[in-house]
């Protein structure tokens, strides 16, 4: 009997970078980091289900110094455990919401200016410069100080002021992408512009934004602990930056009020991170063999 070649099934774009992904040890240890965060955000309540601003104990007790206080109260007597298990769902949203708002005014900007070009080019990316140069820490606090502090506003805040960068990535990919074959057979076939921003040239595009997407996260969280260290958070919504900041004149006596919260954003923010990095190497080919 001849023996007959087989043909190989075709993988698709996505499950190879899925594939490439797990090889990526770092980038697993991330993935695994941030789901047990996120599970301890999500299902702590049924761990330890509280009030985050009830008085339990004396204030400033040690980790470990009362039964069934294990990680100690901060400066008022709140138990610092209950305070980690529910501010991490704001710091979380905020990270999420301020990530969504960069992505979408960053690609929109990005794709129409890389796709149009001329005058529509140089004007969206005057409009980018003049918001990348701004003091980014500076203009969000105006901007929470205007509407008055909350998750949203401060969320709204943080994405108003990082967009640019996702805006320039986009408009080097529209660039690149929009003088390719495919494109140029789409245009020839009477597609609008619209269909092919948004259906054929965004598609293609979004291995670059998925990843910056995921660091904006991290970034974000880093953003928003920097504002409530300031006094500008939310006061009336418990958040690991919130209790940083309202404990931070005690930090001298007694350090884990301030510390424990900063190493929860520390340990998200590099998990964030190893994520982001193993996304970038799996959907970068060139990037594979590291």
């Amino acid at each position: 009997m001849a023996k007959t070649d087989t043909i190989p099934e075709a993988v698709s774009p996505l499950r190879e970078a899925w594939g490439q992904f797990l090889k990526n040890r770092p980038a697993v240890f991330g993935l695994a980091l941030l789901s047990v965060i996120v599970g301890l955000v999500l299902y702590g309540h049924f761990l330890h289900d509280a009030d985050p601003y009830d008085i339990v104990w004396m204030p400033l007790t040690p980790p470990g110094d009362e039964a069934g206080i294990w990680f100690g109260t901060d400066f008022l007597g709140r138990d610092m455990m209950t305070g980690l298990l529910k501010g991490g769902g704001p710091t979380l949203l905020v990270g999420l919401s301020a990530a969504l708002i960069t992505v979408v005014i960053g690609i929109l900007m990005g794709a129409l200016a890389g796709y149009f070009g001329g005058w529509v080019d140089d004007l969206l990316m005057r409009l980018t410069e003049f918001f990348q140069v701004l003091p980014a820490l500076l203009f969000a606090m105006v901007l929470v100080t205007l509407f008055s502090p909350s998750l949203w506003t401060v969320a709204f805040a943080i994405g108003i002021v990082s967009w640019p960068q996702t805006a320039r990535l986009t408009r080097a990919e529209f660039l690149r992408i929009r003088e390719l074959e495919y494109v140029t057979a789409a245009r020839s076939i009477g597609a609008g512009n619209g269909r092919i921003i948004a259906r054929v040239i965004l598609p293609n595009a979004l291995p670059p934004l998925i990843v910056s997407a995921t660091l904006t996260i991290g970034v974000a969280i880093l953003f928003e602990a920097g504002l409530s260290f300031l006094g500008l958070g939310d006061p009336n919504t418990m958040s690991w930056g919130l209790m940083i900041g309202q404990n931070r004149n005690y930090i001298l006596d007694a350090w884990w009020p301030v510390t424990l919260p900063g190493l929860a954003i520390f340990l998200t923010v590099f998990a964030v991170s190893l994520v982001g990095d193993g996304l970038n190497d799996a959907f970068n080919p060139k990037l594979r063999s590291r």
